[in-house]
């Protein structure tokens, strides 16, 4: 019997100590497995690299499961279908994975970790982006859990990353003033075209603190904090009375992650604002999803919600897109291509090469 075809796949070498490196995982080449009833074989056109991921390749007690050594890595991503055993998706779709598809040329996914994609509402690197987990946390994060209104000063740290740039946008969108807080100045020239009121880079503020209170003499309302770490200790000495501060991400923490959050503590200026910090999960908010993604999705058809991407080609460069976002080296959403795009008419003619 001849073999069949064969696939590669990312595996966890290690749980990383500090800062992942490139041999934080192997490379291996495993057959290409076949969907059974109620599943789908879908090849890889895009796949995710997120800061999430830094989480759950550590063995610390996380939100949710990790990854053990051994495992093919964690990921969403973008693929056609080539073959479905599931009513309602057939081949040639076009599918997004949140969480499933993982760092593999071709997934065998259930028909309920997938959504079909409507190519004529969006390229389909937004299926990644504005409509998918990260629309959704700039979304909730901002609108419900901060409770951001018209007239409040919100700052937004990683401005200039997937859900900075969104959230920046939406925060615009509901007539707030809009702060960013980004690494560099060409990533400070893009959130200014997107909306963005003002915008520091904070690699040329010799004192951030000093320049927040420049900007925002009456204090900052909503503070959608996507970092933790140094950014977040300047924002917090320039709160306003009841501010709202979204807990969302801590990027800035990943060369020491499962250590002590050491550094300065504010606790007394959020005392004295009466301010409320909490921690933000978007998949508290499953039961909503839908609404959102109805009113990201006429934001981006409308020209309301832009985004720019970021993109390495070749299934090979995963680990080196992953370590490019955790050192803010990209600006907008960081993907993998790992094939091309079929035209859509022609998307039921692939083959598993």
């Amino acid at each position: 019997m001849e073999p069949g075809p064969t696939q590669r796949v990312w595996r966890l070498a290690a749980h990383p100590t500090g800062l992942p490196t490139t041999a934080t995982w192997t490379l291996e080449t495993v057959p290409v497995p076949q969907p059974r009833a109620g599943e789908i074989l879908a090849r890889a056109l895009y796949l995710d690299v997120a800061p999430y991921m830094r989480g759950r390749i550590s063995p610390q007690k996380n939100y949710a499961a990790g990854v053990k050594p051994g495992d093919v890595m964690i990921g969403g991503g973008i693929g056609v279908v080539l073959e479905s055993q599931a009513r309602g998706i057939a081949a040639g779709d076009c599918v997004v994975s949140d969480f499933a598809f993982g760092w593999r040329e071709y997934a065998v996914l259930k028909a309920q970790a997938v959504r079909r994609i409507d190519r004529a509402l969006a390229p389909l690197p937004y299926w990644m982006e504005a409509l998918g987990l990260n629309g959704l946390t700039a979304y909730f994060a901002l609108y419900d859990c901060a409770a951001a209104r018209p007239g409040d000063t919100v700052v937004i740290s990683a401005a200039a990353g997937s859900v900075g740039q969104l959230a920046g946008q939406l925060a615009r969108i509901a007539g707030c003033r809009v702060i960013g807080v980004t690494s560099r100045a060409e990533k400070a020239a893009w959130c200014r075209a997107i909306g963005y009121d003002d915008v520091l880079a904070y690699r040329d503020e010799p004192d951030l603190t000093a320049a927040l209170a420049r900007i925002c003499p009456q204090g900052v309302d909503v503070f959608i904090d996507n970092t933790a770490g140094a950014i977040h200790d300047a924002v917090l000495q320039q709160l306003a009375p009841q501010a709202r501060i979204a807990l969302v991400g801590a990027v800035s923490l990943a060369a020491r992650f499962g250590e002590p959050d050491l550094g300065p503590r504010y606790l007394r200026q959020l005392l004295i604002a009466r301010a409320t910090m909490r921690g933000f999960l978007v998949s508290d908010y499953q039961d909503r999803y839908e609404v959102a993604r109805s009113r990201l999705a006429a934001w981006v058809k409308s020209g309301q919600l832009r985004s720019r991407f970021d993109i390495l080609d070749g299934f090979e460069r995963l680990p080196e897109a992953f370590l490019r976002l955790l050192a803010s080296r990209n600006t907008g959403k960081q993907l993998v291509r790992v094939a091309p795009e079929p035209p859509a008419a022609d998307a039921g003619a692939m083959q598993i090469q």
